[in-house]
């Protein structure tokens, strides 16, 4: 991979697409996908982040980013939530989806989640941090 950021829909997905790939070639553990800011209306004050490892898609939400992450996945029938963590010391859940599918899909998904989850304008920036 030569670059590790993008700002509109298509360069994001395109991004996320090559890094999935990068990864994949590379069998490296995991990938991680984090946006630029905290969205405009952050409910905690830590940026998101997105990893995806194999067919794991890993991310953690508030309750009331969970219930917009289980409405996204309404539109992804062949994503699965395997498992969903809510430790006592924490407030929130990690969330790991089963995703078996092609980076594109996958891709689509992760710019999805970052907007109807975590609330992100279409406008803005992510950056793949971790192949």
């Amino acid at each position: 991979m030569t670059r590790f950021d993008a700002e509109t829909p298509a360069d994001r997905r395109q991004l996320f697409a090559d890094a999935i790939g990068a990864h994949r070639q590379r069998g490296s553990e995991f990938l991680t996908v984090e946006p630029e800011d905290l969205p405009p209306e952050a409910e905690d004050e830590l940026v998101p982040w997105i990893q995806f490892s194999e067919t794991t898609v890993s991310m953690d939400c508030t309750d009331a980013e969970l219930d917009r992450l289980k409405e996204l996945l309404g539109s992804y029938p062949d994503f699965r939530v395997e498992n969903l963590v809510s430790p006592e010391e924490a407030d929130g859940t990690h969330a790991q989806i089963t995703a078996r599918s092609d980076a594109n899909r996958l891709a689509m998904f992760i710019d999805e989640a970052f907007q109807s989850v975590y609330g992100y304008e279409s406008t803005y920036k992510a950056w793949v941090v971790g192949v």
